[in-house]
């Protein structure tokens, strides 16, 4: 079965987020000597608008949409002895969009959904094996989030379509709320951390994913990590073990069944504290012949000048992605631009995390304790193909601002400027003339 080049240049661009600040909020219900019983809360919602859409042949240049979600449930702990502990989840997640959809066409507007999003169950060992350290031994099993790294390979199953790109016998709706992205459980996950914070630990786990978009991927992995006061050094392979065959033929992702992915990276200071450092290199061994091993990489420093007004700090990062590398569950981790890279850009106009080099320019500054200002630049190089068809550049200006205790706002507007239309070979319908787009995401807490 067939789906479009188009279909495939769609779902490989697809935005997976979450606000970079706690978003989550516990009320204690119950407690004694050894448990506690919290009632779950989590609220989010986003107004949208595009001055122009991506991806699918319309006669709609343009959007403007909403889109929400609620989570709620119960989470809690039992302690047995020396501070070891049972602890577990159980979470309900509500979400919608509305309006025209996103400017992408990966919604409709028309979509909301409540389903089952945390069930899981751990064990922390406390201090009961001092040999590893405090909760040098953390074993969960179930549906739950799961993040490796800077979320470069690994953030969380959160690829959020609507009914847009439903037909043909597929149907990749999970309620909408694209760009919020709430839903970001694995379906099954077995997960073992060794270790504590510093020194040598690892991870071993296996995923499965019920994301008709991810098409049903399952793989199992292995960290290494060496946590020290300069950096963080970081070796892990992921071997790819199943796929839901249809999805994968349709999307392009059979090789994912048997790929070998292995991660090198660092990150931290080297030592020098207003010195931030950051590197990825990623080889890809795919498990059959309908894409090319490829390789991805990026390289990022910045500074942070703390002892000037605002407190400003600026960062620069180069990464490049060869034609066939697979980006799996890549998403938003450290804030804006990581790792969807341009607001519109990474959420409606890529793909931006396979066959392109990016170059990438951030500042940030603090006018306030409870308020920080930001710009983002990117220059997009579609260089493997050849055409430059997806050449493009993108400017985004956002803050971040903590109202009280329980308000947080972040507006962003964005111009994107695409150097062909669709035409042409581009992803910006009508024409490729510069495009503004404009958001503003609040977050609620009790």
């Amino acid at each position: 079965m067939h789906q479009s080049k188009q279909l495939r240049r769609a779902i490989l661009c697809v935005f997976a987020t979450g606000i970079a600040i706690p978003t989550a909020s516990a009320v204690e219900v119950s407690s004694g000597e050894d448990y506690q019983l919290n009632a779950d809360l989590e609220l989010a919602a986003g107004i949208f608008t595009s001055d122009k859409s991506y991806l699918f042949d319309t006669d709609q240049d343009g959007a403007q949409w909403q889109e929400g979600y609620i989570k709620y449930g119960l989470s809690g702990n039992y302690s047995v002895r020396n501070d070891a502990a049972v602890y577990g989840a159980i979470n309900v997640l509500s979400s919608g969009t509305w309006g025209d959809g996103d400017a992408g066409g990966f919604t409709t507007g028309d979509e909301s959904n409540t389903d089952l999003e945390d069930a899981y169950i751990g064990f922390k060992s406390g201090n009961l094996l001092p040999f590893l350290g405090q909760d040098g031994l953390d074993i969960s099993l179930g549906r739950q989030d799961f993040a490796m790294g800077n979320g470069f390979l690994i953030n969380g199953d959160a690829l959020n379509l609507g009914e847009g790109l439903n037909g043909g016998g597929f149907d990749f709706d999970r309620g909408g709320a694209y760009w919020l992205a709430a839903r970001k459980a694995f379906d099954k996950t077995a997960l073992a951390r060794i270790g504590g914070d510093t020194g040598l630990r690892s991870d071993l786990f296996w995923i499965e994913s019920d994301n008709k978009v991810q098409a049903d991927t399952e793989l199992t992995g292995i960290n290494l990590e060496y946590v020290s006061p300069q950096g963080t050094f970081g070796l892990m392979h992921l071997k790819g073990l199943n796929v839901n065959e249809p999805y994968a033929q349709a999307l392009g992702l059979t090789a994912r069944d048997g790929q070998d992915t292995t991660s090198l990276r660092y990150q931290g200071n080297a030592g020098v504290a207003p010195l931030f450092l950051s590197a990825e290199f990623v080889t890809q061994d795919q498990g059959d012949a309908s894409r090319k091993d490829a390789d991805a990489w990026y390289m990022e420093a910045g500074w942070s000048f703390e002892q000037q007004v605002w407190s400003p700090s600026v960062n620069i990062r180069y990464s490049t992605f060869d034609e066939d590398f697979d980006p799996l569950f890549f998403g938003f981790n450290r804030g804006y631009g990581t790792w969807f890279q341009g607001e519109v850009a990474g959420n409606y106009a890529g793909p931006f995390n396979s066959d392109t080099d990016v170059l990438h320019v951030g500042v940030k500054a603090y006018p306030a304790p409870t308020v920080a200002v930001g710009a983002l630049f990117f220059d997009f190089s579609d260089t493997a193909r050849g055409s430059g068809s997806l050449d493009s550049q993108e400017l985004d200006l956002y803050a971040e601002w903590a109202v009280n205790d329980h308000l947080f706002l972040s507006p962003l507007i964005g111009f994107f400027k695409p150097e062909k239309r669709a035409a042409d070979g581009g992803s910006q319908f009508q024409d490729n003339d510069l495009n503004t787009y404009a958001q503003i995401i609040a977050v609620i807490s009790f």
